[in-house]
């Protein structure tokens, strides 16, 4: 019997989950990359931030998805630390979407809305529809698991010694609240953990103090997933992930305090017990939104000295392009061209720092490459769209060449960034996998890249300058690494089969002179931009 409930329980916590993670996923390419970009934009004061973290996490069913997201934001310079807060405050309300759902009685429906899912995510071809029904499947899985974990339960009425233990929550609600927090920490995810509160809630083996306590447990482990992504990131990113730890963990204390009176409150919003806990779970969130919403700026300070540092400033979008200058072309073409020398900087650093990963053996830096990569990427977009714009106006037939000149050299510089990106995972895979680089093949690579660097770094200084004989010594020393490349290509294929030579070694040497071959004939085709050849 006691076999039976545990795997019941592990059974349907287990279709829970996955119900959970399908669903959060089927919404997540439903919504596409407008998410990230809505919290992106809309977080320009603290009302407009908790309702962003709100409406994305109501959306795609994830607290701990949002708040991964805001973390990696500040990491990236795209969110003040004031702007996280209060999107982490809002996200915080959104998760309680989950348990109002769960809350109700809509168990029968599990199978009818898993058969609709099936269809729609098997059997139909469009994407939307299969998200759709991704989204239906993880619903109805969601349930089911609900379902069989309350059957489960039911026969725990038969041992009084587990009905004393859960009974202990509501005579002890620090008890609960711990075990709420090391469920959650444990399965990672706070949803979770208030499901099964609200179905023990509703077998009666707890009562509405002890749920209410365990879900405010299950708010402090829900953290985890944060403090776990903050781990190696920039100073903000990590007070972000405390700002949540800590909200959390004080209007766990001030409820606490009151947790009498406030179950009192919650049991007249409904004469239904699961209901109840679901209501205490989502008050609890609003109160404590609005108790710390009005001091943010102080709380912000707080975590500032709780966690103290002081904190790169890195530039992430445009700082060149103002959309004035449009009517001055002259002027807009000069900060495009500022504005793409940046470009230029950030891409050749990707490079420098990707090589420095592979003599050093340093993957620490692997998230400096991604946050340039990150950068690069923006850049390309913005200032190609600011050109778009430039070149809607009345330009001279020299602006006109000039302008599209511009437009061949941003491309080749995103992809410069590209093949940079693409050394540092291989370099990745060489550290993580302990693959050996003999030394003449490491002095092989470090020739090849200094021919490249070197390469790549008069090009910039010829795009910047305008420097046509600089341009054409470029384009001469093009030949030079494309001969070279094929040289250290023969001659590692000759060692991998003389056998002096691991073979995945082999292929990761060839793979990264392979990307310095293509970022020297990139580095080319920004020189010849200098030269109007394009």
């Amino acid at each position: 019997m006691v076999s039976k409930i545990i795997m019941g329980v592990i059974g349907g916590l287990g279709l829970f989950l996955l119900g959970m993670n399908m669903m959060s996923e089927g919404l997540h390419k439903l919504a596409g990359s407008k998410m990230r970009r809505f919290l992106e934009l809309l977080t320009f004061n603290r009302f407009v931030a908790v309702l962003t973290g709100l409406v994305i996490t109501g959306v795609i069913q994830s607290s701990s998805a949002t708040t991964v997201m805001v973390v990696g934001f500040v990491n990236a310079g795209l969110m003040t630390l004031t702007q996280a807060v209060g999107t982490i405050f809002g996200a915080n309300i959104g998760t309680t979407v989950t348990a109002q759902i769960v809350s109700f009685d809509i168990a029968g429906l599990s199978l009818p809305i898993i058969a609709i899912g099936v269809v729609l995510y098997i059997f139909v071809s469009k994407r939307r529809y299969q998200s759709i029904g991704e989204t239906l499947l993880g619903f109805g899985i969601l349930f089911l698991g609900l379902s069989i974990m309350g059957e489960a339960l039911i026969d725990i009425k038969e041992y009084p010694q587990a009905l004393s233990l859960l009974a202990q929550f509501g005579q002890r609600p620090l008890l609960g609240m711990l075990a709420g927090v090391l469920f959650t920490s444990i399965i990672q995810s706070s949803s979770a953990t208030t499901a099964v509160a609200i179905t023990m809630a509703g077998q009666g083996m707890l009562d509405l103090s002890g749920a209410i306590a365990l879900t405010l447990g299950a708010n402090i482990g829900t953290c985890v997933t944060a403090m776990l992504a903050s781990i190696g990131t920039g100073l903000n990113a990590r007070r972000a992930a405390v700002a949540h730890l800590m909200f959390n963990v004080l209007g766990v204390v001030i409820f606490m305090a009151i947790l009498t009176p406030f179950s009192n409150l919650v049991a007249t919003l409904s004469s239904s017990l699961p209901r109840q806990v679901a209501w205490g779970h989502t008050l609890f969130n609003i109160t404590n939104t609005l108790l710390f919403l009005p001091f943010i700026n102080q709380f912000v300070t707080l975590v500032t000295k709780l966690v103290p540092g002081t904190e790169e400033v890195f530039e992430s979008g445009p700082i060149y392009l103002e959309k004035n200058l449009l009517e001055a072309p002259s002027l807009a073409l000069a900060a495009a061209e500022r504005e793409i020398s940046r470009m230029a900087d950030l891409a050749l650093e990707m490079l420098d720092t990707s090589m420095t990963m592979l003599f050093n053996n340093d993957p620490a830096l692997k998230k400096n490459i991604e946050r340039n990569e990150d950068v690069v990427d923006e850049l390309e977009q913005q200032i190609t769209v600011y050109l778009a714009a430039l070149a809607q106006g009345g330009l001279s037939e020299e602006q006109g060449l000039l302008l599209a000149g511009y437009m061949h050299a941003i491309n080749d510089i995103e992809r410069i960034g590209d093949h940079a990106d693409n050394i540092s995972d291989l370099v990745m895979e060489k550290i993580e996998d302990k693959y050996p680089f003999s030394e003449s093949a490491t002095e092989e690579l470090r020739d090849m890249f200094t021919k490249v660097r070197n390469m790549t770094s008069k090009s910039i200084a010829a795009y910047r300058s305008k420097n046509k004989a600089l341009a054409r010594e470029i384009v001469t020393e093009d030949n030079e690494v494309d001969r070279l490349e094929k040289k250290l290509r023969r001659g590692h294929v000759k060692r991998i089969n003389e056998g002096r030579c691991f073979p995945p070694s082999g292929v990761l040497f060839l793979d990264i002179i392979a990307n310095f071959e293509r970022i020297g004939d990139h580095a080319t085709n920004i020189a010849q931009t200098v030269l109007g050849d394009y």
